[in-house]
């Protein structure tokens, strides 16, 4: 699933090459790929023709398209293997083309979504004064977001009974992290996964604010993290920060920082990776 890099890189193609540009018309070439959309595919194609697109937001792993005056926003769910790609005129479609949308300024190429697994789609909603559709108001601001409130957030984690991997992934305590970054961000911090967020100092949940925001910075800067060619840009193109994860899919590798054979723990119908040394797991408590 992307995370919050990957939704960024994505993010800024569109404010690039699609912001600003008034849909000609939209195709709906697979219903499931619209079933948020609940009026349905002739609904969401009329609504659209005719209107004008902004640039691109983002909050933590959600993307949209303000449209016209800002009222209503055209929300994108990449889900698992969803891409909004740009393509030039005459380009053959993919084999898992979804949603279709021409503009007036033809030459400008279309805005594709494509998604091989179905389990992402596109859909139009109303917008807060702020022009947050209305489906993401229990989403926390991220911690890239200048609004984000660490102290907020450390008092939440003092007051929640649960574990520290548990909160990071809470997208209505800190939206963006997912389970990459998450284990990238607690092996930076050596905090293991499992840690009780009722232990951790105000120092601490600083420090691994910082940490989290560190590595998605340095993610940002190689274009994201892809493990095979489900996720790429508006281009096409990959991410590559894969090759520098610290921790993530690191099993039986040794710890870059003290050289113990990293470790995986399923978790959640996941996986945890951490060093046993460097990421001590917490007593048991009676």
């Amino acid at each position: 699933m992307p995370e919050l890099p990957e939704v960024e890189v994505v993010r800024r193609g569109l404010e690039r090459w699609a912001g600003g540009r008034t849909i000609a018309a939209a195709e709906v070439l697979h219903p499931r790929a619209i079933r948020r959309h609940t009026a349905g595919p002739l609904d969401f194609t009329a609504r659209l023709a005719g209107r004008r697109i902004a640039a691109a937001r983002r909050r933590g792993k959600y993307l949209w398209l303000p449209v016209d005056d800002g009222s209503h926003a055209l929300l994108a769910h990449l889900g698992m293997s969803g891409q909004l790609l740009i393509q030039p005129p005459g380009t053959p479609d993919e084999r898992h083309l979804r949603v279709r949308f021409t503009f007036e300024d033809a030459d400008g190429g279309e805005l594709r979504f494509v998604d091989q697994r179905t389990f992402g789609g596109l859909s139009l909603h109303p917008a807060a004064e702020d022009g947050l559709p209305d489906v993401l108001a229990h989403i926390a601001r991220d911690p890239l977001d200048p609004d984000f409130d660490e102290a907020a957030f450390h008092a939440a984690l003092r007051r929640r009974r649960t574990t520290i991997k548990r909160a990071l992934l809470d997208q209505s305590l800190i939206s963006g992290v997912g389970n990459i970054y998450a284990d990238e961000a607690l092996w930076r911090s050596r905090l293991h996964y499992d840690r009780p967020t009722a232990t951790l100092t105000r120092a601490r949940t600083t420090e691994l604010i910082g940490h989290v925001r560190d590595v998605m910075t340095a993610a940002l800067a190689q274009g994201g993290t892809s493990f095979d060619s489900l996720y790429v840009n508006v281009n096409g193109e990959s991410g590559y920060f894969e090759r520098s994860l610290d921790a993530y899919g690191r099993q039986d590798e040794p710890c870059r920082r003290c050289g113990t054979a990293m470790r995986r723990s399923a978790w959640m119908n996941r996986s945890s990776y951490f060093c046993p040394r460097c990421q001590r797991a917490p007593r048991a408590r009676a």
